[in-house]
């Protein structure tokens, strides 16, 4: 299963209280105050997991409470702070507060946010001695730790955004080309989330996501709709996947263009590829379609494999190359 969207609520630790006491042993009958301070309440991290893929990685907790303090004690020592509540969750989680506002945006590996901050510890009774008040029995309780309701959204971070209609062969495709291994079948939405691929060419890798298939009126919610589109907005690259053997196939490439557009502006301005699919079946009429309009295709085949290789190479060329990672060969001892 995928899950992409998760309400929490975050509960940071109670500051531990300080504590009002005076210093006592043999031959020193009136010491001064030696009350110590409370500890600090555990705060409440959100960390990037590069391990996880989906929020559904996080389990079933909704409540994530840290421990309080400890309370100060006697001869100046203070309570021990609690240990900080770490909350692993994907990379490209974004954090939004009750309002729907943007509070983070975790998208480096290992990024951390407090999402709640523990409350201080109060303080000794040593800290109100005066020259005047000498014995002082005040002493302050920890401060409470935050509460908060958070709203977790998660948009895959992901190098290559595969976009195509039902059933133009994006998950065959993607066995094709990358470690991916969607459900594939000869019926819509045969993906129904998204799955991440990672394709190896010329000594780096980078990573793909093939995209549920998008409806005409998807920008407007139709279909999978805003489900799915918001993933694609972090793809560096775009792969459109057409079904080759389609009779309006370069209608469909232009249809897929307007609802990214529709979605978001930016979406129309990423680099990207066209595979035009299923050549295994006869695609002459859309091939003369597409160079109709002097739009360069790579031609493929999910079945045969044709093209793939060359499809891989073009989607390197594409792929900015701050974003690829090498493939490290380690020998053995």
């Amino acid at each position: 299963m995928f899950l992409d969207e998760k309400n929490i609520e975050v509960r940071s630790g109670r500051g531990g209280d300080g504590i009002c006491s005076f210093h006592r042993e043999k031959f020193v009958p009136l010491g001064g105050p030696d009350g110590g301070d409370g500890g600090r309440g555990g705060h409440v991290i959100l960390q990037v997991n590069e391990q996880y893929t989906t929020l559904l990685d996080m389990g079933n907790t909704h409540i994530y409470k840290a421990k309080s303090g400890q309370p100060g004690g006697a001869k100046r020592c203070s309570g021990a702070s609690a240990e900080d509540l770490i909350i692993s969750v994907p990379r490209g989680t974004i954090v939004k507060d009750e309002q729907g506002h943007i509070l983070t945006d975790l998208t480096e590996p290992g990024q951390k946010w407090i999402a709640a901050r523990g409350g201080k510890g109060g303080m000794g009774n040593q800290h109100f001695a005066t020259p005047k008040v000498q014995a002082p029995r005040k002493c302050t309780p920890g401060e409470k730790g935050e509460v908060r309701q958070l709203f977790l959204e998660l948009k895959l971070m992901a190098d290559v955004g595969l976009v195509g209609f039902p059933n133009a062969g994006k998950s065959s495709l993607v066995n094709k080309i990358s470690s991916g291994r969607p459900k594939v079948g000869d019926y819509p939405f045969t993906t129904l989330e998204p799955v991440l691929g990672i394709v190896q060419v010329n000594g780096h890798s980078f990573v793909v996501a093939d995209i549920p298939g998008l409806l005409e009126g998807a920008s407007e919610g139709k279909g999978l709709g805003h489900q799915f589109l918001k993933h694609i907005e972090r793809t560096h690259t775009l792969l459109f996947v057409i079904d080759g053997f389609a009779e309006n196939a370069y209608e469909q490439f232009k249809v897929l263009k307007e609802e990214l557009k529709a979605f978001h502006p930016k979406l129309a301005e990423k680099n990207f590829v066209v595979a035009l699919n299923k050549s295994d079946l006869g695609i002459e009429n859309a091939i003369k379609e597409f160079k109709k309009h002097r739009q360069k295709v790579v031609i493929t085949s999910a079945v045969t494999g044709e093209g793939c290789a060359e499809l891989q190479q073009a989607l390197d060329a594409a792929v900015p190359h701050m974003h690829k990672k090498s493939i490290g060969w380690s020998k053995k001892a």
